[in-house]
């Protein structure tokens, strides 16, 4: 080993004393069946999939992805400025701006590029623009932010007056930007997103909303929480992506022409990253365009998520309790977080997996439990008996 090597392993070795190295779950997904999996040889139940509504495995979903394949081939071949744009691409931009109410759409490769790409150049582009941070924001926003070398402020999560009181000290001439989330995933809280969008007016501030945990599930059209709320013409810049309820993979802003076009010509992860395939964006497209139009997945969900946040309730498992899908199990210790993982996994054939720092900060290490539509009673009860049992068994002292 070299001693470049051995600077590197001995920062593995750090996080694995420190209990958050990560080691991945191979799972065989198998069509027609979600949310089974299969792990090891059996067959187990998966409930941590971003995978909300199960869209991943829709016939309207993968009929069109074998048409496009079968019709366009496999991949795009090229950024969008050389080869890559093509009529996929085009149409699942209108249809998007069409569902967010918006006059454009841009794709990227993932919602992770999409944010990252849109702060860093709008941020960094705006002379002297502050930025103005909710505390939990995800990570490629906080990236986006940073690259873009702009002065920021994070406010406290949710904090309405704490937000006002970092507008309040800006210069009224600066161009400000206040960014935040809709449906945060790791505690299933939701912004104040009407009051944000007063501050924002009366601090004449930009808002960008990143929407990824919500669109497909809110909205009468799955456009999201800002579409449940009617707030559609009061956010400037709405990220979403399609790997998440969308069921594929890729990630989108929707604004105005002028903002899709100034990032659309500025943004370096998006003018050098080859186009989404063909086949993924004629996914992406027949997910978001049945969405638009059916209310029985969304229906479901929340039916299945009022059933389990029930039985967590009466079976005395206690979680962070929000009005989104996210139910968060809080275990506070990243050991005991993985050691209840594997023990739910490997004994009892339920898929959780441990969330741990830097997705959380530490201490606040917990199991996130995802319902879907597809769950039954029956999962729901195996379910509720497995995590006490881990959980006692593990000497957590939540339960």
């Amino acid at each position: 080993m070299n001693r470049y090597e051995t600077i590197l392993s001995a920062q593995i070795e750090a996080i694995k004393q420190q209990g958050r190295y990560r080691v991945f779950i191979e799972i065989e997904r198998e069509l027609g069946r979600f949310p089974h999996a299969r792990y090891a040889g059996k067959e187990v139940v998966m409930w941590c999939s971003n995978d909300y509504l199960g869209m991943s495995q829709h016939p309207v979903v993968i009929n069109a992805m074998k048409t496009a394949l079968e019709k366009a081939g496999a991949g795009s071949g090229g950024t969008r400025n050389i080869s890559g744009t093509q009529s996929y691409h085009h149409k699942l931009e209108q249809e998007l701006a069409d569902l967010h109410g918006k006059a454009a759409a841009l794709l990227f490769s993932s919602g992770y590029v999409a944010n990252e790409a849109a702060l860093m150049s709008l941020a960094g582009k705006l002379p002297d623009c502050v930025v103005f941070s909710d505390s939990e924001n995800h990570a490629s926003l906080i990236h986006g932010i940073r690259e873009s070398q702009a002065e920021k402020h994070i406010f406290n999560h949710n904090d309405i007056e704490h937000l006002e009181q970092l507008l309040q000290s800006a210069d009224p001439a600066r161009p400000k930007i206040i960014v935040f989330e809709s449906v945060y995933s790791m505690s299933g809280s939701i912004a104040p997103i009407a009051k944000i969008c007063e501050l924002a007016k009366r601090y004449q501030a930009l808002t960008y909303c990143d929407e990824v945990h919500a669109v497909g599930l809110y909205g009468k059209e799955g456009g999201g929480m800002i579409q449940e709320l009617g707030l559609q013409d009061q956010v400037d810049i709405i990220c979403g992506n399609f790997g998440k309820a969308f069921g594929v993979m890729g990630g989108y802003i929707a604004a105005s022409s002028t903002i899709v076009d100034f990032v659309r010509s500025f943004a370096g992860p998006f003018i050098f990253t080859t186009s989404l395939s063909p086949v993924i964006a004629a996914g992406a497209l027949a997910s978001v365009q049945y969405l638009r139009h059916s209310q029985t997945e969304r229906d479901a969900l929340y039916a299945t998520v009022a059933k389990v946040k029930a039985a967590f309730i009466e079976a005395g498992i206690p979680f962070l309790e929000g009005d989104s899908q996210m139910i968060p199990v809080m275990v506070g210790n990243a050991d005991l977080c993985k050691k209840i993982s594997h023990t739910l996994l490997n004994d009892y054939g339920i898929y959780v997996q441990a969330v741990n720092y830097p997705t959380v900060p530490k201490g606040s290490e917990r199991l996130r439990i995802t319902p879907t539509p597809f769950h039954t009673d029956t999962m729901t009860q195996n379910l509720v008996h497995s995590l006490k049992l881990s959980l006692k068994g593990s000497h957590n002292t939540i339960i």
